[in-house]
């Protein structure tokens, strides 16, 4: 495995070690100016020339070591930008060091970066910027080797407009006046600790924080910031929990920063400070499982990280198998058993979107000439844990399998590593075991597609309510429908709700007086949690209730998370009688939705991604 098929730089012919930034924050042009220094080592002799990876840079000058460097710009690839080749004015051994430093600007439309107008955010008067690098972006960010393969410490001063604060995915390192512009203050950030490209985060805004724990701050607008505090004030615990599963925490400071609600993910692990959307705010503790989910990556993702994208699941399985078992400890075993229920419906979810036969769908996909974004679903979170839970039952249960894991991050901490390389250890760990690790259908597992080859018993203890609610619905004839009651729910947890909707979802679309019926009763409609919402609009939508569908379309517009607005868009783009309407409220809020979830959704809904929307 030599190369990264979603990068133009060589890993293997040099690295990059090191990288100090100095960025100009400039909110009336929505771009960012300054300079980078990449300290690269090379790994070969008579070492000439270096390729970066770019996209939509304007790149001003380039020097080595202080003298000038020719550089030419490659041609412009759809999803992997524009290669960057600097020539070297001299030669490099194996082993010696250079300093490239890139002078630069981005574009307005860097995929990296959202841009928020302040009548986009919570205040209504200040602007926003958060950048999202996972998984090619931070290349329309920083010139860089944009590889999960290469991994570099950092240090950055970020100049922004007084009245605003900045933050990076790194440790706090003072501010200063900036010398250039008195109206304007220099932020300083220092990460110790070498990471992968895709993990430099920048946020600026009007941002206030909290103390939430001895090592941990909430960061968000201030209108948001007590409600945030309060909501995660358990994450001391569950750090304190993760160590003691997966050893110390290496990265110093645990922050979590909330973001304006067209943020596309549920979170982001970036190192320091982990982004989490505010539709966690919503209400009780479905919450905890994302920032379980963040806080695990700590290890799985940002001290053990995959080589290329194409190995993802070893990021994404053992950071579901962590936080199910932090669930586990903070819970109890039924809990966790209750959330691999789950994560396997919404494997068959994302297999039935895909297509069982889709390539896509294997464990370890190719990626060759196959956008990242366009490989995204839940297969690397659920196939992968399916697996790795697959193996936990095989071989002495989930106390002997920890052990495992455990000492799969002390191996291959600060490294990035392939499926291969994880696979060798597994075998070496169980070394007595390898007869009952023989018999594993690696085949079926890694590269086939569809469903896993084995569906594990999951203890269904905490699903048997749901189930049974859900069998009395589907089964429920008209005359029927007078014997539910709203204490049927009562008696749920919200992660049980969701269960019991993600079921009747699985089903065929129930009658129209089905859902009315359940309304009148449950009285769903009233519910904020976003996981309930999401399920039970989509529910409506199918069972082709009109007075869904404004709902629907309103709760994928008013929130950016891809989990919720993606499958929102869709139900009512299959609902016959509103497709124009989804594609009307589409392209109405296209400008203001974050560059991915745009191009995403632009792509469910047939809609031509080259066409400028027209308000």
């Amino acid at each position: 495995m030599s190369e990264d098929p979603c990068s133009f730089s060589s890993f293997t012919r040099c690295v990059t070690r090191h990288l100090n930034l100095n960025l100009h924050v400039d909110f009336d042009r929505r771009v960012l100016s300054g300079r980078v220094a990449l300290t690269v080592e090379a790994l070969e002799d008579r070492f000439t020339s270096l390729v970066l990876d770019t996209r939509d840079l304007k790149i001003v000058s380039v020097t080595t070591n202080g003298q000038a460097a020719k550089f030419t710009m490659g041609p412009k690839h759809s999803f992997k930008g524009t290669p960057l080749e600097v020539t070297l004015p001299f030669d490099l051994s194996r082993g010696q060091h250079v300093i490239v430093e890139v002078a630069y600007e981005t574009s307005p439309v860097a995929t990296a970066m959202q841009w928020l107008s302040p009548e986009q955010t919570a205040g209504k008067t200040k602007p926003y910027l958060f950048t999202q690098c996972q998984a090619h972006h931070c290349r329309s960010l920083i010139p860089c080797q944009d590889s999960p393969s290469v991994k570099m410490s950092y240090y950055a001063q970020v100049s922004v407009p007084k009245d605003l604060v900045a933050v990076m995915s790194a440790v706090r390192d003072g501010q200063h006046q900036d010398p250039q512009d008195a109206t304007r203050v220099v932020y300083r950030f220092r990460q110790p600790v070498a990471m992968p490209s895709y993990l430099i985060a920048i946020v600026v805004g009007a941002l206030e924080s909290r103390e939430i724990g001895p090592r941990s701050r909430v960061w968000s607008e201030k209108e948001l910031v007590d409600k945030a505090a309060f909501e995660f004030s358990e994450t001391e615990a569950m750090l304190k929990t993760a160590e003691e599963l997966a050893g110390p925490y290496v990265w110093g400071q645990y922050d979590i920063l909330v973001l304006p609600p067209s943020f596309p993910y549920g979170g982001m692990e970036n190192p320091c400070l982990t982004f989490a959307t505010p539709t966690l705010l919503a209400g009780d503790r479905s919450l905890s499982n994302v920032i379980a989910h963040e806080i695990s990556h700590s290890w799985t993702g940002n001290l053990v990280t995959n080589k290329t994208w194409e190995h993802f699941w070893l990021n994404e399985g053992h950071t579901v198998y962590l936080e199910r078992m932090i669930g586990r400890r903070m819970e109890s075993e039924q809990f966790r058993q209750f959330k691999a229920m789950g994560g396997w419906k919404d494997l068959q979810d994302s297999v039935n979107t895909f297509g069982a036969n889709n390539p896509l769908t294997n464990l370890v996909p190719s990626l060759q000439d196959v956008d990242p974004d366009d490989a995204f679903s839940s297969v690397p979170y659920e196939k992968g844990f399916a697996l790795l839970y697959h193996l936990e039952e095989l071989l002495g249960g989930p106390e002997v399998f920890m052990g495992f894991v455990k000492s799969y991050i002390q191996m291959f901490a600060y490294s990035s590593v392939t499926t291969d390389q994880w696979k060798d250890y597994l075998f070496t760990y169980f070394k007595d075991k390898v007869e009952i690790l023989n018999q594993v259908d690696w085949t079926g597992w890694m590269s086939t597609p569809g469903m896993p080859p084995v569906k594990p018993q999951y203890d269904t203890t905490m699903a048997d309510a749901c189930i049974a609610l859900c069998l009395r619905w589907t089964k429920a004839k008209d005359q029927d429908l007078s014997s539910f009651k709203d204490s049927d729910v009562k008696t749920l947890s919200s992660h049980q709700l969701i269960e019991f909707l993600s079921l009747l979802l699985q089903e065929d679309p129930l009658p129209l007086t089905h859902v009315k019926r359940m309304q009148e009763v449950y009285n769903l409609n009233s519910y904020m949690n976003a996981e309930i919402r999401f399920r039970w609009l989509r529910l409506c939508v199918r069972s082709k209730w009109e007075d869904a569908v404004a709902m629907a379309l309103k709760m994928a517009t008013e929130q950016g998370r891809m989990k919720f607005t993606r499958p929102l868009f869709r139900e009512v783009y299959n609902f016959e009688k509103y497709r124009e309407e989804a594609l009307r409220v589409f392209v109405a809020h296209r400008a203001e939705m974050h560059p991915v979830t745009a191009g995403l959704t632009a792509k469910d809904l047939k809609v031509d991604s080259t066409q400028t929307p027209s308000l």
